[in-house]
């Protein structure tokens, strides 16, 4: 049976999605103007049908902080901006290891390895290069989480070498619309990161690219960001919320909060369930600052079905167990496809060590 919502323009979608079509900007700003608890119910009605039940949760490591060269407006790692951040150079694979096995520990299904700056090169860097490579080897040795990258633009050569060396998913996000891109980065084009993707893409990698929203963007750049990312092609959708950060252009725009509210996150979250309905659309940083502890189970029951669990890169998450609390409070389950684990022990030690992944200085992608 077909769920129904008595809403002609969310019921039509929602058949057209189960029939396997792809739905369009014009679907996107349709639906964007709905009711938001009847868009809500039918995207989880979606996600229910078409995914299996689970939660996947990935975590990263910042493996190379500060000192980046671009401009990126949320981001607290530029050399443009003061925000206080100690740098360091990148990690020594060990060092990666260890973050990997925390997550590992804490549920995580997929590791990733981040580096704050437009691309580590091998040409420039080859030295950087061969430590990444080397960190690589080491997490699929030592554990059985999933590894994945960001490591900013890259050349056709070097994703070759990452996809050969077994990387899963390459992350690289797009942010925002293209329209709305010039008015966050300035150092680089919106088309830069697009030709990353598909290189990442052309070498047998998956994709994880997405958002983040609150950055004074339109609702419709949020549904044109969705529709550029169909366009790629990607298996896995990271929104985040921004954190504003002190000392960035945002933070001193927006405060202490983001520029969207509850209802607004909810809503789009479901669209964009509809719009990528065989994607893991990823809840990831800034959540926490921007939703109440109660409130963020309500993105999960919008269709959402993915995590990034433990802290990011220069702010802090909340504890893994806490994560899987809100995830159970959804009515669903941490997926245990890649990594076994038992839920119960990482929310055990929510209330003493934390249970997150602890990772150097966070996760990513909301700088």
């Amino acid at each position: 049976m077909v769920y129904e919502t008595g809403n002609p323009t969310i019921d039509g979608a929602v058949r057209r999605v189960l029939e396997g079509e792809r739905l369009d900007r014009t679907d996107g700003i349709a639906l964007v103007a709905q009711p938001v608890d009847e868009l809500a119910a039918a995207a989880d009605a979606v996600r229910a049908r078409l995914g299996d039940g689970t939660v996947d949760a990935c975590s990263i490591v910042n493996a190379k902080a500060g000192n980046c060269a671009e401009d990126c407006g949320f981001c607290a790692q530029s050399v443009h901006f003061d925000a206080g951040v100690d740098g360091y150079d990148l990690l020594e694979p060990e060092e990666i290891l260890a973050a990997a096995r925390r997550a590992e520990r804490d549920g995580a299904q997929r590791f990733g390895i981040v580096v704050a700056e437009k691309g580590v090169s091998k040409e420039r860097r080859p030295e950087e290069w061969e430590r990444v490579l080397r960190a690589i080897r080491l997490v699929r040795e030592e554990t059985d989480v999933e590894v994945d990258a960001s490591l900013g633009i890259l050349t056709r050569e070097e994703a070759a070498i990452l996809a050969d060396e077994g990387i899963n998913h390459y992350n690289h996000n797009i942010e925002t619309s293209p329209r709305y891109f010039p008015e966050i980065v300035s150092t680089h084009e919106f088309n830069d990161r697009v030709e990353t993707l598909e290189v990442a893409k052309e070498a047998g990698m998956d994709l994880c690219a997405g958002v983040i929203l609150g950055m004074g963007e339109s609702p419709a750049d949020r549904i044109d960001a969705a529709i550029a990312l169909q366009e790629v092609g990607i298996s896995s959708l990271p929104v985040n919320v921004l954190n504003p950060v002190a000392g960035t252009p945002l933070g001193e725009e927006m405060g202490e909060s983001a520029a969207i509210t509850t209802r607004e996150l909810i809503r789009t979250i479901a669209v964009y369930r509809l719009l990528h309905p065989h994607a893991r659309v990823r809840l990831t940083g800034g959540r926490e600052a921007n939703l109440a502890p109660d409130e963020q189970h309500l993105l999960f029951e919008a269709g959402a079905d993915g995590i990034l669990t433990g802290d990011y890169l220069t702010t802090e998450g909340q504890s893994a167990g806490e994560d899987i609390a809100v995830i159970e409070r959804a009515g669903l389950e941490p997926n245990t496809d890649v990594n076994e684990f038992d839920p119960e022990d990482v929310k055990a030690r929510a209330g003493g060590d934390g249970g997150g992944a602890g990772t150097a200085t966070g996760t990513t992608t909301d700088g």
